[in-house]
C-alpha cells in the first residue's frame, strides 16, 4: 500500500467562481456610482473614470511585460508575452482603476486630475499591487494606497457640488481639506442645512465622483451581497459600530424629563456624509486585504469603524482611505491571534 502524502498548495477547495469572475461581479457593482457620478459631475468625471482604468490596466501591462522579459531578444518573444498577460489578465486592474477614480473628486480645473490620477494608478499598480507579487499578494488596498498618495502629493482639496441638486452653493466649488470638513460643524455634528434625503441621493453635496450617491452604493451592495462576492453583514456591522461611534462622538440630546439620551438624529447624517459608505461596501471587503477568519473579521470591522468615527470627529476630514490601509498593515497580526478552525475540524465529545 502506498502511504505517500502528495501535499499541495491552497485552496484545496475548488469551485468554479475564479478571480475574474469576482472581479467582474465587483465591477458592475461599482457601475451605478460610476454612471451617477457621470449625471452629477458631467463629462469630466467619465474621462476621470476612463482615464483612471486605463492607467491601471496600462501599468499592469508594461510592468508584466517587463518582468516577463518581452524586451529580450529585440522583442522576439513579445507576442508570446502579451498572450500570457491576456491569459492571466482577472480584471483587478479594472476594479482598481474603477474605485480609484470614483474616490477622487472633478475640481474646477478637472484638467489637472488627469495627469495627477495616471500618477496614482501607476503607484496603485506598480508599487502598490505588482511590486509585491500582484493579485492576492498586496499589503494594503491599491486603490486606497493611490488616493492617499494623490491626496499627500497633490493636496486634492477642491470639491466641485453636482450639476443637479437642492443645495445653493456660491460657486460650487469648495475648497478644504476633505469634502467633509464643509459637512461637519464645528462640534463635530453635520449641519442641519444639509438633509438626509440629499445626503442619501447625493443631490447638491459637495463630493468625490462616485462617493456622493448613497443609493448608487446601496444598489452595488445589493448585487455583490446577492451574488455571494461579499459577506451581506460585514458592511453592516461596519456601518453599525461607525454610526453609534459617531453619535457617541457627537454627544447626546438632553431630555425635557431629565438625563440624557443618544441623540439618533444624528445617525444617518454621519453614516450618508462623505465616503465612509463607499469605503464599507467596496475597499474594506477586499479579500486579499481583509482576515480569513469570522472572528477576525468581526474584530477588522469594528475596530476600523471606531478608528473611523474617532478620527474624523477629531480632525473634521475624511480618513476612510487612511484606516484601511492602517487596518490592512494588522491583518497579517489579526490572523496569528484569532486562529481559524481547521478545515474539517470536528470538536470531540466529552
Amino acid at each position: 500500500m502506498d502511504n505517500t502524502v502528495v501535499v499541495s498548495t491552497p485552496p484545496h477547495v475548488k469551485s468554479k467562481r475564479t478571480t475574474r469572475g469576482i472581479m467582474i461581479d465587483v465591477a458592475i457593482a461599482l457601475l451605478p456610482s460610476a454612471v451617477m457620478g457621470c449625471v452629477f459631475f458631467g463629462w469630466q468625471a467619465l474621462l476621470i473614470i476612463l482615464m483612471s482604468v486605463f492607467a491601471c490596466v496600462a501599468t499592469e501591462f508594461v510592468y508584466f511585460f517587463i518582468a516577463n522579459k518581452g524586451f529580450s531578444n529585440k522583442c522576439a518573444d513579445a507576442g508570446k508575452v502579451c498572450a500570457r498577460w491576456l491569459k492571466q489578465f482577472d480584471f483587478t486592474s479594472v476594479v482598481t482603476g474603477l474605485i480609484l477614480a470614483l474616490i477622487i473628486p472633478v475640481t474646477a480645473k478637472w484638467y489637472n486630475v488627469f495627469y495627477q490620477v495616471i500618477i496614482g494608478g501607476i503607484f496603485a499598480i506598480a508599487i502598490v499591487k505588482m511590486l509585491f507579487g500582484g493579485t492576492g499578494k498586496n499589503l494594503v488596498n491599491p486603490a486606497a494606497a493611490g488616493r492617499v498618495f494623490m491626496f499627500l502629493s497633490f493636496a486634492l482639496t477642491a470639491y466641485t457640488a453636482p450639476n443637479i441638486g437642492a443645495l445653493d452653493l456660491t460657486s460650487g466649488v469648495f475648497t478644504g481639506p476633505t469634502n467633509l470638513s464643509w459637512l461637519l460643524s464645528a462640534d463635530g455634528n453635520p449641519v442641519t442645512k444639509v438633509s438626509v434625503l440629499d445626503l442619501f441621493l447625493g443631490t447638491g453635496v459637495a463630493g468625490c465622483i462616485g462617493e456622493t450617491c448613497k443609493a448608487a452604493i446601496l444598489l452595488g451592495y445589493v448585487y455583490l451581497a446577492a451574488r455571494q462576492v461579499i459577506k451581506w453583514w460585514q458592511p453592516l456591522l461596519f456601518i453599525a459600530v461607525f454610526g453609534f461611534t459617531a453619535v457617541f462622538m457627537s454627544g447626546f440630546a438632553y431630555l425635557a424629563t431629565g438625563g440624557y439620551i443618544f441623540n439618533m438624529e444624528l445617525f444617518l447624517p454621519h453614516v450618508l456624509s462623505g465616503g465612509v459608505l463607499f469605503g464599507a461596501v467596496f475597499m474594506f471587503t477586499d479579500y486579499s486585504t481583509s482576515p480569513k477568519g469570522v472572528y477576525g473579521q468581526i474584530f477588522y470591522y469594528v475596530a476600523g469603524a471606531v478608528l473611523v468615527a474617532v478620527l474624523r470627529y477629531f480632525t473634521k476630514i475624511e480618513v476612510a482611505s487612511f484606516v484601511i490601509m492602517l487596518m490592512n498593515l494588522f491583518v497579517p497580526l489579526i490572523d496569528k491571534y484569532f486562529i481559524r478552525k481547521p478545515f474539517g475540524y470536528k470538536k470531540e465529545g466529552k
